[in-house]
């Protein structure tokens, strides 16, 4: 599942596309021909993201909602060369650009205030400047269970997935089956501002890459983390640990990331 920098970054990509232009928007598949009629030729007001929830403000005062979930993803065309594909969920365009949106676990039309409910379910994300720091370290420490599933729920940081988890656990020498109310203050600030600072790089690099490199674009993916997936640890050359941890596989190193 695409973790929130994807979300973020697609987020900037759309405003930079559509920002304050008057869209033509359909539903090639047919499941959002409703919401897609009752917005057709609206204009965005703006694009945000939430954790792993996309959000295009309109300005009929609703919002399109997208969580890309397991198999989501949007495709780009500038120019538009024909007709979207027929599984096409949603396609938002301009005669210079379209974005279509392919299989998506949820894509709705809320009001902003239904928008604003849905963000306040969620928790703290790494990647939003609004987000408090202190509040987000307080809610790793308070939550129940290991900090390995913390990370995963989204009710307690926000747009955190398998990949960040494992990484910013391995940063910053925690197990991802230490409970959390074992955790130190300092350890949760520690986290917490790692994880700002990992995901905030992924936006940039457009790929999670946590390994030391002077050119972070030629890194093989195989290569591109330090515990995720790999044999052995690639900062000290230990067997890499895996084990469930909130229903998913967590990766650490025993020696850097002590149980």
């Amino acid at each position: 599942m695409p973790e929130g920098h994807v979300v973020h970054r697609l987020a900037r990509e759309l405003a930079a596309d559509l920002d304050g232009r008057r869209l033509s928007v359909s539903s090639p598949q047919g499941r959002f021909t409703t919401e897609a009629e009752r917005v057709d030729g609206a204009v965005l007001r703006r694009t945000d993201a939430h954790g792993k929830h996309l959000f295009v403000g309109l300005s009929s005062d609703e919002e399109i909602h997208v969580h890309l979930g397991m198999r989501g993803k949007w495709l780009r065309f500038a120019p538009p060369t024909g007709p979207a594909l027929p599984q096409v969920r949603l396609r938002l365009a301009t005669e210079s650009v379209a974005w279509d949106l392919i299989a998506p676990s949820r894509c709705e039309l809320l009001t902003e205030e239904a928008a604003r409910a849905l963000v306040r379910e969620l928790g703290p994300d790494p990647l939003r400047s609004d987000a408090d720091d202190e509040a987000a370290a307080t809610a790793l420490r308070d939550a129940p269970g290991a900090i390995g599933a913390a990370l995963l729920d989204q009710s307690v940081v926000s747009g955190v997935g398998n990949v960040f988890r494992s990484e910013a656990l391995h940063a910053v020498g925690i197990a991802p089956t230490r409970p959390c109310r074992e955790l130190t203050t300092d350890e949760a600030r520690a986290l917490w501002a790692e994880l700002r600072r990992m995901m905030a790089q992924a936006v940039e690099d457009g790929r999670i890459v946590t390994v030391d490199a002077a050119d972070r674009a030629s890194i093989p993916e195989a290569e591109a983390r330090k515990v995720y997936k790999q044999e052995h640890c690639r900062d000290c050359g230990s067997a890499v640990v895996t084990s469930t941890v909130g229903g998913r596989t967590a990766y650490h190193c025993p020696r850097e990331q002590p149980g």
